[in-house]
């Protein structure tokens, strides 16, 4: 029995949906810190922890109050505008990947290769399903490009 076929770009256009989802969460997110200026973002935040039924003196709780405390409408705007910052660098990045732009496949490498000493990092503090999977969709994702970027370096060279 043979393999069906594979588009060849299947694994860019793979890799390019992926990058445009991260960007438009990462909008969503700005919108939703848009959504919290002129409102009381300390008590928003004492809610949340209320409601999850975590202890505000635990150290992640503690964290959240602390910058929901510091979380005014400047800081937010600027968290927001860096936001639309990062998802407009990922939606270029799924643009370039879908059309086969070497440029995008060095983004991608660059981009995600950067994160990876700190994710084996933090894999050696401690190891936990969400820190696992990250390392490995990011080792995924930047095997896939530089395997691209090689096969493309390859089948320009002369013998």
């Amino acid at each position: 029995m043979t393999s069906p076929k594979r588009h060849p770009k299947a694994a860019l256009h793979t890799v390019a949906l992926f990058e445009a989802t991260k960007g438009a969460l990462v909008i969503a997110a700005g919108l939703g810190l848009l959504a919290l200026i002129h409102r009381d973002v300390q008590a928003l935040a004492e809610e949340i922890v209320r409601h999850l039924h975590l202890n505000p003196a635990s150290r992640i709780p503690r964290i959240f109050l602390e910058a929901a405390g510091k979380a005014d409408g400047g800081r937010l705007q600027l968290l927001a505008l860096g936001a639309f910052g990062y998802a407009s660098v990922r939606f270029a990045e799924a643009w370039g990947l879908w059309r086969g732009r070497p440029w995008a496949e060095w983004l991608g490498i660059v981009s995600g290769g950067i994160y990876l000493p700190l994710e084996v990092y933090e894999l050696f503090i401690s190891v936990t399903p969400v820190k696992l999977g990250t390392f490995l969709v990011n080792v995924a994702v930047v095997a896939v490009l530089a395997r691209e970027r090689l096969i493309a370096c390859r089948s320009t060279r002369k013998p």
